[in-house]
């Protein structure tokens, strides 16, 4: 009878958790914090045992099926030097070594598989320099434990502010605008109506044909296979200014989110062209993850936690969204800012739409009729379908520091899908990080990120020519 009554008090698996641990897919997160100072007295195990553990049941969990065939969370006692990796590389040598050490390191540890039979977390300290920093530490996490908003406020929950410690860490608002949420007329209002209904229906259908039966083209950042889950990998990322990225927005008049999505999408764009003239007008969509949480901004840990709440914002609240890649032709190639407003123009129409809560029902529906695994090879196919993956996290204001460590710099990545390229969008203090996963021998890694910056530059100098933007 105990064990009955302890068996029913485990927490059941989530059924985005079970798609993404799936036969078919099994996703990981991937974060790095890069440090200004060698990595000396971290009280690595203390830290884990003290502060990360407690913050979630699922840290110390492993999954399991019940005897109803229900996939649980059940806690087990946690060996911490099993999740804990200290790679060594040669001693003496130079930067250029260690800097292919760590990405040939981080490439190999983002395609491993966790073990099933401990909690699927790992940490891995790499205390060698790079030319970012002194010293490394790569957090990796099974997709199945939480989503980018729940992990990254319980890794930040781990952190304090470099300046001072009392003080809690700060991030950009969430809000919209005013102009963007306070309008009462009531034309204005039946017209956002009406142009809801008609994107919510046009988005919705679209992403059922898109994850069914139409695929996106074949084109240099597509190779159209069954996916590329267990080719070589490549993670690598480039860096924008928030204040370059800020002149530019307040020059168009659009959101900052559009500017490094346009910048993002035209550079992908170059790259195609680049290396097949035909690719530039090829139908691509990128598949865009989204956070489903009617919030302002991270909360505290406490609030993620609160089980009182069965829909509280811990977990995976995710959905994703089918957004067409804006094509190249002759306007918007001699005239880049062109770009930026087709993309501005997208993802507005994309915002007076529900077709991203109607695709999550739609799954809901499916998981009860058809059952998980059903779900994660819908998913799957998505991914395959489409042509490359796009996530975005906001990250702190104010530099911080993991135990007087000052953390210079902050990115993460998806690992484990069958996509060959991953996008993610990370801001810290005053810096934009843009995350490139690569599939090795397909996509040119280095000629993408070269693309990536010309096409921050060739924004960049187009909107200098144009005044600031006045409401």
């Amino acid at each position: 009878m105990e064990l009955e009554r302890e068996e029913q008090l485990e927490e059941p698996v989530s059924p985005i958790g079970q798609y993404f641990n799936s036969s078919v897919l099994c996703l990981y997160i991937i974060g790095v914090l890069e440090f200004e100072v060698p990595i000396d007295d971290l009280q690595t195990f203390s830290l884990l045992q003290d502060v990360f553990l407690p913050i979630s049941p699922r840290f110390s969990s492993i999954m399991i099926q019940d005897k109803n065939g229900e996939k649980r969370w059940k806690q087990v006692d946690v060996n911490l030097k099993d999740h804990v990796k200290t790679p060594i590389f040669s001693k003496g040598k130079t930067l250029e070594f260690y800097e292919k050490c760590f990405v040939d390191y981080l490439s190999t540890i983002a395609m491993e598989q966790l073990p099933q039979e401990r909690p699927l977390w790992e940490v891995h300290i790499v205390n060698y320099p790079t030319s970012d920093s002194l010293g490394t530490i790569i957090f990796k996490l099974h997709h199945a434990l939480g989503d980018g908003y729940s992990l990254m406020g319980a890794l930040l929950s781990c952190l304090q502010r470099a300046d001072d410690s009392s003080l809690p860490l700060s991030f950009p608002s969430l809000r919209p605008s005013k102009s963007e949420s306070s309008s009462k007329s009531i034309w204005i209002r039946f017209s956002r109506t009406m142009s809801s209904v008609f994107n919510t229906a046009s988005d919705f259908g679209w992403s059922v044909l898109k994850s069914s039966i139409i695929d996106d083209d074949k084109t240099p950042i597509r190779f159209g296979d069954e996916g590329a889950d267990f080719q070589p990998i490549s993670i690598s990322s480039i860096a924008f200014s928030i204040d370059h990225i800020k002149d530019i927005k307040s020059r168009l008049g659009v959101t900052l989110n559009d500017v490094v999505t346009g910048i993002v999408f035209y550079g992908t764009r170059l790259y195609m062209q680049n290396l097949d003239s035909k690719s530039k007008t090829a139908n691509s969509t990128a598949l865009v993850l989204l956070n489903t949480r009617n919030i302002e901004g991270y909360q505290s840990i406490d609030e993620m936690l609160n089980t009182k709440k069965t829909k509280g914002p811990w977990g995976n609240k995710i959905s994703f969204l089918h957004v067409p890649i804006p094509k190249l032709n002759g306007s918007n190639i001699s005239n880049p800012l062109e770009f930026i407003w087709d993309t501005h123009n997208i993802i507005k129409r994309k915002k007076q739409s529900l077709g991203v809560a109607l695709t999550g029902t739609l799954l809901d529906i499916e998981g009860k009729f058809r059952g998980q695994e059903a779900v994660a090879k819908h998913i799957r196919r998505t991914i395959t379908n489409s042509s490359a993956v796009v996530t975005n996290l906001v990250g702190p204001i104010q530099k911080m520091s993991l135990a007087n460590h000052p953390v210079k710099g902050f990115y993460f990545t998806l690992a484990g899908g069958p996509e060959s390229l991953v996008i993610s969008i990370m801001s810290y203090m005053e810096v934009v990080r843009v995350t490139l996963k690569t599939e090795k021998e397909f996509i040119d890694e280095q000629r993408l990120k070269s693309c990536m910056q010309s096409s921050f530059e060739m924004i960049f100098k187009a909107a200098k020519k144009i005044p600031h933007h006045t409401n």
